[in-house]
C-alpha cells in the first residue's frame, strides 16, 4: 500500500450543486452568500454590502445558470438591468433556502483547496497573499423598478433601497 495520501479536488462545488438541487426540489428559493472580496467575483458593486452579497439563484430569478467545479455563472436583473454574474466556487460562503434558512455554511478552504482547484500552494503563514480588490460589473443604479424575482435579495444587506419588512436573520456565523 502507498504511504502518500491521494490529493482530491475540492468538495465545495459538489456540495453547492447538491444543496441547490435539494432546495429547489423542496420548492424553496436557493440563495448564495458570497464573499465579494475574493478574486474572480464579478457582481454589481452597488449590491455589495460589507464585502458580501446575497444572490437569489432560483431558476425563475436567473437565466443561463451554470455551476461547474470552478465557477457559478448566470445572468440576473439588478434594478431592472440584466447583469452577467460570475462567482468562483471558493468565494461562496453559504447556500440556504430563503424561506427557512436551512442550508450550509461552507468551511474555509485551506491549502490546495484555497487555490480554487488549481493546485496552487497555500500562502505562507508569515507573508500571506493579500486579497485583491473588488471586481464590479457596470450597472445602472438609477432604476427603481420592482426587485421581485431578480438575482439579488435586497434584504438586510441590501443596496440602500427599502426592502420592506424584515424577515429575520437566516444565518449566524459562529467563530
Amino acid at each position: 500500500m502507498n504511504d502518500e495520501t491521494p490529493v482530491m479536488t475540492s468538495h465545495r462545488p459538489y456540495l453547492l450543486r447538491a444543496l441547490y438541487e435539494w432546495i429547489a426540489d423542496n420548492e424553496m428559493t436557493p440563495h448564495l452568500l458570497v464573499d465579494a472580496t475574493r478574486s474572480g467575483v464579478q457582481v454589481p458593486l452597488h449590491a455589495v454590502s460589507e464585502g458580501r452579497i446575497v444572490l437569489n439563484v432560483a431558476q425563475q430569478a436567473v437565466s443561463g445558470l451554470e455551476m461547474t467545479n470552478e465557477l457559478i455563472r448566470f445572468s440576473a436583473r439588478f434594478g431592472g438591468v440584466s447583469q452577467s454574474i460570475s462567482v468562483p466556487t471558493h468565494a461562496v460562503v453559504a447556500i440556504y433556502a430563503r424561506e427557512t434558512g436551512q442550508g450550509m455554511v461552507l468551511p474555509e478552504e485551506t491549502g490546495e483547496e484555497a487555490g480554487a482547484g488549481d493546485n496552487a500552494p497555500a500562502p505562507s503563514a508569515a507573508g500571506g497573499t493579500p486579497r485583491p480588490a473588488l471586481s464590479a460589473v457596470p450597472s445602472d443604479t438609477s432604476s427603481t423598478e420592482d426587485r421581485e424575482g431578480n438575482g439579488h435579495d435586497p434584504g438586510p444587506d441590501g443596496d440602500g433601497t427599502d426592502p420592506g419588512p424584515r424577515r429575520g436573520g437566516h444565518l449566524r456565523v459562529v467563530k
